[in-house]
């Protein structure tokens, strides 16, 4: 026997093998560079750990870690026969997970609770896409399991997105900053402070703070471009495009990213920089969509990849990727691709042949449904302006201002306010077009009412 992991579960394997998994599992948990290299390390060493092949193939499919997905499973299933009864259910949860069905791993869940890795799988985060369609049981998951793990620092940085996804932004930075004060470097602390600072519209401050993180403490985080992503959403919020594009230069080129980053946060970022009212000579997506390869954008294995697949392929104007996502999430087991990914496609699909109204229409009717496909509020966005640049094409303006309106209820944004203004002065255009119009009609109809001019001499009064 390997012995335990840092929360206390027993680990079928050499000791060798268990150390490797258990700081792979550390890095994971607070997001740190290397962690799939430890995996893979642990199952060199023995390749009978079936912990160490569930684990990496849950990373090849959620993450896009190049792993042969299958290969793990199998070896997983195959192995899990001489662990213990918690590691059979853990490869037994990872294994249904990966086919669409999440209920064995809420049900370990319930009797494991201090399986972190499971445990961090639940909730959508930076790392996994999570495994249900109702953030309230996400949420609910997460606050059952919280109990178990004391005032550890990790559960109180998922605790706080939770919170922060609750819209209880205060009691988000409190537990954040706790879990800060002991991990420095802990990720999901980080990312929930990141979003609380953004979802109140604190964007200078939270700016300044991402800022020293990203170059301090987070420097050795595996998903550096995401906080590099949040820096750059302030920095558009604030209508600060050079600053966003010097962001860029540094920090968020595609080439640089992690297995799916690239699509999930470069091109994310690109496509909405280039709506950003002063957003010029905006980078294309060519090199992210390269990366990514067709694999991910036409297949996507979560459906939050697929929510950002079907926007990638709209900004390079892919019309024919889009139809081959639309109809492989018709035929998709699971709910989520089939009923939000396929018709979003479909409504990109509409505005990549002009057809804006449509596309906005088919947008408006998706919008109570996006939060389906995971991910946080702040990434499901993209939709919502997508939304607003089909309305402004479309010349439907009052209806691309309510929208705008909304966004700013929710918190201030420079960038919105902009945005608006855009709005009401090509409204305000329109408005003055059709005036103009309709006198000349008006001018032309009255001279040919009156007949030709009158040769007769004018009375003096």
């Amino acid at each position: 026997m390997g012995g335990r992991d840092a929360y206390g579960y027993s680990l079928t394997t050499s000791r060798p093998a268990a150390e490797a998994y258990v700081d792979g599992v550390r890095d994971l948990l607070r997001l740190r560079a290397g962690a799939a290299n430890r995996f893979a390390a642990a199952i060199t060493l023995d390749p009978t750990f079936a912990l160490g092949h569930a684990t990496l193939a849950l990373l090849g499919h959620e993450m896009c870690v190049q792993v042969d997905v299958a290969s793990r499973l199998a070896d997983a299933r195959l192995h899990a026969q001489r662990a213990s009864e918690r590691e059979r259910s853990h490869v037994h949860a990872i294994d249904r997970h990966l086919q669409g069905d999440s209920g064995p791993l809420v049900s370990h869940l319930a009797a494991y609770p201090r399986d972190a890795v499971l445990l961090s799988v639940a909730m959508p985060t930076i790392a996994f896409a999570g495994v249900t369609d109702l953030p309230e049981e996400a949420w609910r998951i997460v606050e059952q399991a919280a109990p178990a793990y004391g005032d550890d620092p990790w559960i109180n940085g998922l605790m706080a997105f939770v919170r922060q996804e609750q819209r209880r932004f205060d009691e988000a930075m409190d537990l954040a900053c706790r879990s800060l004060a002991v991990e420095p470097a802990g990720g999901h602390a980080a990312h929930a402070r990141a979003h609380a600072h953004y979802e109140t519209g604190d964007h200078a401050a939270g700016l300044a703070w991402m800022d020293a993180w990203v170059l301090g403490d987070g420097a050795q985080t595996d998903s550096l471009t995401h906080f590099s992503w949040h820096a750059a959403l302030h920095e558009l919020s604030l209508g600060d495009v050079e600053a966003v594009r010097r962001r860029y230069e540094s920090q968020l080129q595609p080439r640089h990213a992690v297995g799916c980053r690239a699509l999930v946060d470069t091109g994310s970022l690109l496509f909405r920089w280039a709506l950003t009212p002063g957003g010029v000579e905006v980078p294309t997506l060519d090199e992210v969509v390269a990366l990514t390869g067709t694999g991910v954008l036409e297949q996507p294995s979560t459906a939050f990849l697929g929510m950002h697949s079907a926007v990638a392929l709209l900004a390079v104007g892919d019309d024919a990727g889009l139809d081959r996502l639309a109809r492989w999430c018709d035929a998709h087991p699971a709910a989520t691709h089939r009923e939000v990914v396929g018709p979003l496609a479909r409504a990109l699909q509409l505005m990549a042949a002009g057809r804006w109204s449509e596309g906005a229409d088919r947008l408006a009717d998706l919008g109570p449904h996006v939060w389906r496909v995971g991910g946080s509020d702040a990434q499901r966005e993209i939709v919502e302006e997508a939304r607003i640049a089909a309305l402004l094409r479309a010349g439907r303006y009052d209806e691309a201002r309510v929208v705008l309106d909304a966004r700013l209820d929710r918190r201030p944004s420079p960038r919105d306010a902009a945005w608006r203004r855009e709005a009401q002065e090509a409204q305000e255009a329109q408005a003055a077009r059709i005036r103009s119009s309709l006198t000349s009609i008006g001018t032309s109809a009255s001279a040919e009412r009156a007949g030709p001019p009158s040769t007769s001499p004018v009375s003096a009064e």
